[in-house]
């Protein structure tokens, strides 16, 4: 057997299913986008609804390292809390809504309230 066989790896770990792929693939970017490395598995399953039981086809967030758990778990849950806003935006006038802080049209920060 060679030596690349004999290296040691982290365990994967389930974080959470998600309501949607939409969702799973930004929870799953946002958690990489800050360390922790995660993945989104079953993201085609939704196609096989009727042959296996709707809860059972959702998409899940996989980290790649187990012990990082705590943290993608804390970190979800601090997303998933983000304030509801509604604002002007001061450079162009689109109304923005949801826990954003910058104007999806054009890019301008939300003024300081």
């Amino acid at each position: 057997m060679s030596a690349a066989w004999h290296h040691h790896t982290v365990p994967m770990k389930r974080l959470q299913q998600a309501p949607n792929l939409a969702l799973a693939t930004l929870w799953a970017d946002m958690l990489s986008g800050v360390g922790v490395a995660a993945t989104v598995q079953r993201a085609w399953a939704s196609s096989i609804v009727g042959e296996l039981p709707p809860e059972q086809a959702l998409p899940e967030i996989w980290l790649q390292d187990d012990t990082q758990f705590d943290t993608a778990r804390r970190l979800l849950a601090e997303w998933r809390q983000l304030p509801h806003r509604h604002w002007a935006c001061p450079g162009c006038r689109e109304i923005v809504e949801g826990p954003f802080e910058t104007c999806w049209n054009c890019g301008h920060a939300m003024p300081a309230l």
